[in-house]
């Protein structure tokens, strides 16, 4: 048999599966499947983070910058939401978001007003640079994210969304709004 065709039906051993060997050696009494799933869940997810952070630093952008310029693109024109929207509708705390809204406004990518609605409230605006940024930025990230799901069979991905949509209902829920 060729090497391709063994090596569809006996992966070799990962990181995870040692040390899973390492563990039901140790503890035969515990199940240790859920370790499996979780690590390698959580080491690709580490790994595709710093495969996208690449794309968000060609812009000039961190990650969490990329989140709120990304989050002011897509509600559409004005392109602009409340500090606390912004919080609600991101990856990115509330300490964090007034540190990233200084960045990007010195970027000339945002700017900051007083809200017409109240007086009290402030508006963060997506200005016309930043929507030059994030169009570029986003169409750099879907192509790098394309590139990262070509690793798997489609009907793998599939799969695999429908497993995460699942998962993810269950701890969390969802927000009446993108």
């Amino acid at each position: 048999m060729p090497p391709s065709d063994t090596s569809r039906t006996a992966p070799r051993p990962d990181r995870l599966d040692l040390v899973g060997d390492a563990w039901r050696r140790e503890r035969p009494d515990l199940d240790v499947r859920p370790q499996q799933v979780i690590g390698r869940l959580h080491r690709v997810a580490n790994h595709l983070t710093d495969e996208l952070v690449n794309v968000y630093e060609q812009h000039g952008l961190t990650e969490g910058e990329f989140d709120v310029l990304a989050t002011l693109r897509r509600i559409g024109p004005p392109y602009e939401r409340s500090p606390g929207d912004l919080v609600a509708h991101t990856l990115v705390t509330s300490g964090g978001m007034s540190k990233r809204l200084d960045r990007l406004e010195r970027a000339g990518l945002v700017t900051r007003r007083v809200s017409d609605a109240d007086a009290r409230a402030r508006v963060v605006a997506l200005t016309e640079r930043g929507r030059d940024v994030i169009d570029a930025a986003f169409t750099d990230h879907m192509v790098n994210e394309r590139r990262l799901l070509d690793a798997l069979d489609p009907a793998d991905v599939d799969a695999l969304e429908r497993i995460l949509r699942t998962w993810l209902r269950a701890l969390e829920e969802p927000p009446a709004t993108a």
